[in-house]
């Protein structure tokens, strides 16, 4: 498939939305008064796609992609490679079309990915620590079977099933002037802002599409700066699923032109997102799919008007989720490790334990030490974990021990 003029049309996304409903749910536009406060803008909508089936918009993509395969094509099956949405979005696809799909996936993959993927009747190969290992053994069991490669973001009806996210936004809200999408290698992003600015073009409106990445792997700030796709050197980050290396090719035309701004967050930005979601929307999102919300939270969008963002997956493995609402909550200040200075003598605990407790804190953990070789001899260190409610709280607890005499610093060692 080739568009005509560089770019779908708001037609491909009508005609292709007909297509995907065949399978997927039109997931809810929650609102949140929230997020709109913050921003300072009428408000704020939250496009639920970790409800969809799967788990995330992936279906979108991959299904229209397989609906379009000839009969010789589905006969050879398809293959795809991929430690997560993408994998699960191939598979139900395949599932309902009676396509045998070949899933690789990199031996470290989540249990619940892996389960899910082989839940949908996917063949999974397990093969390699890396994802371009993966990727090439995915590659070379297309050369040698004939099967057909089905691209993650990078390929015309997958931009185009992408993209119907924004028609099902812009049909419950059509005054939305922003919409916040995550990135990774594009295919999301591009759909929703060609879709979205061509909708606002044909009702004589205006429309502004911001791009997130996580800061640890953003290579299309790099790229847009120069012109064309550069591929840089990523870094850890929770939020593996935009983490990518490399724009897709034909993702970053669209996004030059379509996308007015992309901006980063770090993954402290992300777990903060998380935790907020959980606690005042009561949402389940996986790292990438919190990316929107946390440009917000952390201050990186300035818009006026109403605003939208795309809760893009919500398939978080649930040992991941634990450590993430623990580092959500300590990046928020609400958890605080504190390290203190006592004078040797019996009582001390007890007292910094009652001061703690008369700011209505919580102690959940304690470290009590007097055989570090830094300390004084008349001196113990005690290590406090406590639970506040936010940065005003917590600092309120630190300046009452103080108050008291004691030394104290947060989450330092002396």
């Amino acid at each position: 498939m080739t568009w005509q003029n560089g770019s779908p049309e708001l037609a491909d996304f009508e005609r292709t939305l007909g297509v995907v409903h065949q399978v997927t749910r039109k997931t809810p536009l929650e609102s949140s008064r929230y997020l709109a406060e913050l921003l300072d803008v009428p408000n704020v909508f939250l496009k639920c796609e970790n409800l969809q089936r799967t788990g995330a918009y992936k279906l979108r993509g991959a299904y229209n992609r397989l609906s379009q395969l000839t009969a010789e094509e589905r006969a050879r099956g398809v293959v795809a490679a991929s430690a997560g949405n993408h994998a699960q979005g191939v598979a139900y696809a395949a599932r309902e079309l009676g396509i045998t799909a070949t899933i690789f996936m990199p031996l470290g993959v989540a249990l619940p990915k892996l389960q899910a993927t082989r839940g949908y009747g996917a063949n999974v190969e397990l093969v390699g620590q890396t994802f371009d290992a993966t990727n090439a053994a995915a590659q070379a069991f297309v050369k040698k079977q004939g099967a057909i490669f089905i691209p993650p973001f990078d390929d015309p009806a997958v931009v185009e099933g992408q993209g119907t996210v924004a028609l099902e936004m812009l049909e419950l809200e059509p005054e939305i002037e922003n919409i916040v999408v995550p990135i990774g290698g594009g295919g999301l992003i591009a759909g929703i802002a060609v879709a979205a600015k061509k909708w606002a073009a044909e009702h004589g409106r205006q429309m502004r599409v911001i791009g997130v990445q996580a800061e640890n792997a953003a290579p299309y700030p790099v790229s847009l700066k120069a012109g064309e796709p550069v591929t840089i050197e990523t870094r850890p980050t929770i939020a593996d699923g935009i983490a990518v290396a490399r724009p897709g090719s034909l993702n970053f035309g669209l996004i030059r032109d379509y996308v007015d701004e992309v901006v980063t967050v770090s993954d402290d930005d992300i777990a903060r997102a998380i935790v907020m979601l959980i606690e005042r929307t009561k949402l389940v999102v996986e790292p990438a799919g919190a990316a929107g919300v946390a440009a917000m939270l952390a201050g990186k969008i300035k818009v006026t008007g109403k605003t939208a963002t795309i809760l893009s997956g919500g398939n978080i493995d649930p040992l991941l989720l634990q450590r993430v609402i623990g580092h959500g909550l300590a990046a928020s200040k609400r958890y605080l490790k504190l390290r203190i200075l006592l004078p040797d003598v019996p009582g001390q605990l007890v007292r910094t334990a009652t001061i703690v407790a008369e700011h209505n804190a919580n102690v959940v953990e304690v470290l009590h030490t007097r055989h570090a070789t830094e300390l004084p001899i008349s001196e113990v260190e005690l290590e406090l974990h406590i639970e506040t409610r936010g940065s005003d709280h917590g600092a309120e607890v630190v300046e009452a021990l103080r108050a008291e005499g004691y030394s104290v610093r947060v989450g330092e060692r002396y």
